[in-house]
């Protein structure tokens, strides 16, 4: 079973959003960021069944392997209508026809979480309630990543791994994180 930290993790990310005002309309706004294989759907699954929230999976979101560099635009689609307090959209993609499939529209909510590679970019910094930093080594990572996806896609996985990488400087999400959540379930969650 993934860890998505020790056991109350999800309780204290949970009580850090009750403590914070509203930043995407009249809703708050998680994003559970960090690299592939940490634990953020695990992390993602613990606060809904906590909250009932609405939880956009990135993968969703991204165009493929090659996806991660485009994702601000679909977050753009989604977030700023959102922070208007009007309904977001993005489209789905789908990753068995490699292809993109229907546009999903997400009304505006108390909570929405966001769980994903790039889901806290410094972008919409002034929409996020509570960014949080999900971390496992990299070795544990690509072993998560291979279980689910299967041994023929560690070539995709060594390459998105590269390009998170990128992603996590420029952004510089590590540093502007709330929260740090050790994927491992070894050590409490850190708060900033």
């Amino acid at each position: 079973m993934r860890s998505a930290g020790p056991p109350g993790t999800a309780r204290v990310v949970v009580d850090q959003l009750g403590s914070r005002p509203a930043t995407l309309g009249a809703g708050r706004l998680l994003c559970l960021d960090g690299a592939a294989g940490s634990g953020k759907t695990t992390l993602s699954a613990a606060v809904h069944e906590l909250t009932g929230a609405r939880v956009v999976h990135l993968d969703d979101l991204y165009a493929g392997w090659s996806g991660l560099g485009e994702i601000d635009e679909q977050l753009a689609t989604l977030l700023e209508p959102l922070g208007r307090g009007e309904p977001g959209h993005y489209r789905r993609y789908d990753w068995h026809r490699r292809a993109w499939a229907e546009t999903v529209i997400v009304e505006p909510a108390a909570l929405l979480v966001l769980e994903g590679v790039g889901c806290g970019a410094a972008r919409f910094a002034a929409l996020q309630t509570l960014l949080v930093w999900v971390t496992a080594p990299p070795d544990l990572r690509l072993t998560r990543g291979l279980e689910r996806d299967g041994i023929e896609l560690q070539p995709q996985w060594t390459t998105w791994m590269r390009e998170e990488e990128r992603v996590f400087a420029r952004e510089r999400t590590h540093e502007r994180a709330d929260i740090v959540v050790d994927g491992t379930g070894r050590t409490p969650p850190v708060l900033r």
